[in-house]
């Protein structure tokens, strides 16, 4: 199996259909007797609901219905979007959690809250119908920056005063502060993590279909998680029974995390088309996006690095600031919390950590998880005050990191903030970085830039992250309301192909390569024997999705451990076969062996007895050939890696131009090195995006500023140089895969290295910090401002 097995550089199946235009998304999908819905958003961030009259429009060539939030309340008993994590503040108290109603119900909070749908024969009708809508408006002020917000004035809600979600802690206050009253040094960083957009390529839609002869329900929508989609939706918005309920989530072009929570058009679509008795469909305009994804990011943050003389981390302490927008997204709380705050101790040995985050109510888009999801925002304090202490303390960057690593010795490691990381060897990732990146050689190729008028600088990030977040039980005990285990069913048929049902769900990721691969190379058979199924509650097991790095770690270990199954009811079935003892099959290259002969029967074979059972032992062993796994981790795994980033700056103009991007990744076993390579690829170009081009805006009033892409710059091709990509390998200590994890290393570690490469860049400018994103504007201006200084020092 070695030529298609685990660990070959296999090209992706899936590509075909996505080159070739033949894929099927959501949008490619009609109904008979379709119909169409528009949604009229809020055009302010704050304002009461004074009046809503529809008449006008209820008469409009083509509309078949237009619902309020009013006529979903009268129309029984109906749930709003709910919140999927608790977090309890350091009081002891719940988070505040506002209603979050399908429609706006009395006020809107933030620019495209819903607040009139419009169900039409055509999309074009729809909108017509809506110019028709007269929706009365009493603009209140807006509270948007989140330091004005926890000042007090103004409610984003009733129930939280001074618009405080949680006030949440983890780690040791008095060890933390005892240790920066004490140290040799101490360096502070005030930083901002901005607003991201996340900008899939399919926008999100949705087509809701009411069977009343039936009366089931089916929902196609653009989800990474169907199953979770279903239960939220299911039980706690519509109270509809799950197997009443089925929700598809075919081909979807990209989600980034945006498509993870559930949304208020997914339920819409799905209760209106009861309403009505026929299917209705959304699609997302990229404008409407821009308002109705749930966004990423947004943290404002104060660290301090406390060292010894020599350079040693003593402790680390981080006050934020996280903005939860207007309402409370599916995962948003534990996005800033236990996915941020326990990735404090990085690759490093600091004895004591703290952090206290207050969550924030503001007029805004809500906030959730976005590639990364509170790993980039740690990884990039972490790694911006590290860089920050080596320029104060004349210590080399990477000196700096060398000497305060976790040693290959040290593991299992217990960190301060909660988590025991596995295995690693951070020390493998920095040399393999610094040899590829010719870090010795930096100073002639600075000296030969500075010759032809530009600012050369060089930085490094070492980063680590958590994936797969398990076991269930821990993340109960930390308030996600749901478990975070996978599942898999593996069907063999008669003539020895197989089918692979997963509860986890590709949406760019190439699971239908890697999932086809393990089994392939697990049962002894070629990998066009393999099919993998996903994304249909009426096809799959409950699964829990994709999002975190998660997929292959623990939905490849669920798929492994049901093929494990499959593999010992064939050694019963082929030790009928053989006449021998069950304890002698040995299962190798994919035939059943009695131990020490050459006496043997193919898995093919196998399988066909399986389902043909003339001759068998009908008493002891049932027919067929098909087995089911749930698989719940004992442990995250934790990837980890060294970046570094060189660039080059036009004194100038202030651009900046990203040189030379090596990446060393230890991400643990590899089952397909061409995806790796992939996805650390697409990772990287979202995190320099973020580093150097991508922000979302909103003014005083809370209007998105950056709401199309004349405003929100997406990365492009010319603006990434080459990649130089290399692996280490630590297996994973606790699944039989030895996988980690690869989804959003890039995204992790690239934003920081970016900034401390400009930031050395610009230290003959007296600069030691510049926030995200490093646009040309602003780095002009750093350089504008430190010029005086400069000359003086001249």
């Amino acid at each position: 199996m070695a030529s298609n097995g685990i660990g070959s550089a296999v090209k992706r199946r899936e590509d075909f259909r996505f080159l070739k235009g033949i894929g099927r998304y959501t949008d490619d999908i009609n109904l008979p007797r379709q119909t169409y819905l528009h949604i009229m958003r809020s055009p302010v961030a704050h304002a009461t609901i004074d009046s809503i009259d529809v008449s006008a429009a209820r008469g409009a060539p083509g509309v078949v219905a237009i619902f309020t939030q009013a006529d979903i309340d009268a129309s029984g008993p109906v749930g709003g979007i709910p919140c999927g994590w608790l977090v309890t503040g350091k009081d002891g108290k719940p988070m505040v959690e506002p209603k979050h109603p399908m429609l706006a119900s009395g006020k809107v909070r933030h620019v495209g809250d819903p607040i009139v749908v419009i169900i039409a024969e055509s999309l074009a009708a729809a909108k017509d119908a809506a110019e028709l809508v007269e929706v009365a408006l009493t603009e209140l002020p807006a509270v948007v920056d989140m330091r004005t917000a926890a000042a007090g004035p103004g409610r984003v809600h009733d129930e939280a005063p001074d618009n405080l979600c949680f006030d949440w802690e983890l780690g040791d206050k008095a060890a933390v502060e005892a240790a920066i009253a004490d140290a040799a040094h101490v360096t502070t960083l005030d930083l901002v993590n901005q607003r991201l957009v996340a900008n899939a390529i399919e926008p999100r839609a949705a087509i809701g279909h009411y069977d009343m002869a039936s009366g089931e329900y089916t929902l196609y929508t653009t989800s990474q998680n169907p199953h979770v989609i279903r239960l939220l939706m299911g039980a706690f918005v519509l109270g509809i029974p799950e197997h009443k309920l089925r929700v598809v989530a075919p081909d979807v072009g990209g989600g980034f995390g945006s498509k993870i929570y559930h949304y208020a058009e997914e339920a819409l679509v799905t209760w209106a088309s009861k309403q009505i008795g026929r299917p209705i469909k959304w699609v997302a305009e990229r404008s409407e996006s821009f308002v109705s994804d749930a966004q990423g990011r947004d943290h404002v943050t104060r660290v301090q690095l406390a060292l010894d003389a020599n350079g040693r981390f003593l402790a680390l302490k981080a006050d934020t600031l996280a903005n939860m927008g207007a309402y409370l997204s599916t995962f948003a709380p534990c996005i800033p919390t236990w996915l941020h705050g326990t990735l404090l101790a990085g690759q490093y040995t600091t004895p004591a950590v703290y952090t206290n985050v207050k969550a924030i109510f503001t007029n805004t888009v809500p906030v959730d998880a976005y590639r990364g999801a509170g790993r980039p925002e740690a990884t990039y304090l972490i790694e911006r005050v590290i860089n920050k202490a080596a320029q104060e303390m004349g210590i080399d960057q990477a000196e700096l990191r060398r000497r305060n690593f976790i040693q290959p010795n040290q593991f299992p490691y217990q960190t301060p903030v909660a988590l025991v990381y596995d295995t690693g060897n951070y020390d493998a990732s920095l040399e393999q970085a610094l040899a590829l990146a010719d870090y010795g050689g930096f100073e002639g190729r600075r000296a030969a830039a500075r010759g032809r008028g530009k600012l050369r600088g060089i930085g490094l990030c070492s980063y680590i992250e958590a994936c797969g977040i398990a076991p269930s039980s821990l993340v109960g005990a930390l308030g996600a309301r749901a478990g975070l285990y996978e599942a898999a069913t593996v069907r063999v048929n008669p003539t020895g192909s197989v089918a692979v049902m997963t509860g986890s769900h590709s949406h760019g990721q190439g699971h239908e390569t890697t999932f086809a691969q393990v089994v392939a190379d697990r049962l002894g058979i070629d990998l066009a024997q393999v099919d993998i199924v996903h994304g249909d509650t009426g096809k799959i097991p409950f699964g829990m999705g994709t999002y975190g790095s998660r997929s292959l770690a623990v939905g490849g270990t669920a798929i492994v451990n049901a093929v494990d199954k499959i593999i010992l009811k064939g050694k019963r079935i082929a030790a009928h076969l053989l006449e021998a003892d069950v304890g002698d099959i040995v299962f190798e290259n994919g035939n059943y062996q009695v131990a020490g002969t050459d006496r043997k029967k193919s898995f093919g074979e196998v399988a066909l007895v399986a389902y043909v059972p003339h001759k068998y032992p009908i008493e002891e062993i049932e027919p067929g050939l098909e087995e089911t796994a749930f698989y719940d981790p004992k442990n995250f795994t934790f990837p980890a890696g060294t970046y570094v980033c060189e660039v080059e700056i036009d004194p100038k103009t202030g651009f900046t131009e990203i040189v030379q991007f090596v990446a060393a990744d230890d991400f643990g076993n590899i089952v397909n090195p061409m995806i790796v390579e992939g996805q650390v690829h697409g990772g990287l170009v979202q995190g320099i995006g973020q580093a150097l081009l991508e922000h979302c805006v909103y003014d005083e009033a809370g209007q998105l500023k950056s709401g199309s892409y004349m405003d929100y710059c997406m990365p492009r091709a010319d603006d990434v140089p080459s990649f130089k990509v290399a692996t280490t390998s630590t297996p994973c200590t606790h699944n039989p895969l030895g996988v980690k994890g690869c989804g959003e290393a890039g995204a992790i570690g690239s934003p920081p290295a970016v900034i401390n490469a400009i930031v050395d860049a610009l230290k003959e400018y007296g600069v030691d910090h510049i926030d995200m994103p490093a646009t040309p504007e602003k780095v002009w201006r750093a350089i504008q401002n430190g010029a005086p200084a400069r000359r003086a020092a001249e």
